[in-house]
């Protein structure tokens, strides 16, 4: 079971989300349109407001919590990577939270930021749109070019239809004690932004 009733707050999920049954999603929490939020992830709108966005993804292990009254928000198109801890935070649209970073209370966060993996982004910061940021504490390094935000937009679109897939393929089973003869290959469906720049 992955949704849980709060102090009569009971979390809003548009249908063609998917939310995977190991997830936790708790009270004061509305997630739009073609979302996914995996398997591990908590999302705990107990102390305050949690909203999700059309076309976002929290992935596995993700945390999304925040200050007493605050409300946190993940625009339209955010990607919030494997591992990363979002608390109290404004995440700008189509942006990108790398694996494992640390966004904290009150950060606001421009539309189509890049934030790189593992980077903490301490309290009320402030970053403009289209900025690359990383690091410990994060700082912005450059601006985010049309060509990476055009990758990373490609990379969101597969989490956006990753949902219907789910819906239509998703289902317990046992696994095989062999790998069978017949097992499909898997399919090349996307590049990373370091062999995207090499093959330039």
């Amino acid at each position: 079971m992955a949704f849980y009733k709060f102090k009569g707050f009971i979390p809003v999920v548009d249908p063609s989300s998917f939310v995977h049954p190991l997830a936790s999603v708790t009270g004061n929490v509305v997630i739009g349109k073609n979302c996914y939020i995996a398997p591990g992830a908590a999302l705990r709108g107990d102390w305050g407001e949690i909203v999700v966005e059309d076309g976002c993804n929290v992935q596995e292990n993700c945390i999304i919590h925040m200050f007493p009254g605050v409300t946190v928000l993940l625009k339209e198109a955010s990607h919030i990577g494997h591992g990363a801890i979002i608390h109290g935070a404004t995440i700008g649209r189509n942006c990108l939270i790398g694996m494992n970073t640390v966004v904290m209370d009150n950060v606001e966060l421009g539309d189509e930021c890049i934030v790189g993996a593992m980077s903490f982004v301490k309290e009320g910061t402030r970053i403009a749109p289209r900025s690359l940021v990383a690091g410990n504490p994060a700082k912005i390094l450059k601006q985010v070019s049309d060509e990476m935000i055009d990758w990373k937009t490609k990379g969101t679109k597969l989490y956006q239809e990753l949902p219907a897939e789910m819906f239509q393929s998703f289902e317990q089973c046992d696994p095989l004690h062999d790998i069978p003869k017949n097992r499909p290959t898997q399919e090349s469906i996307y590049s990373t932004w370091n062999k995207i720049k090499s093959d330039r």
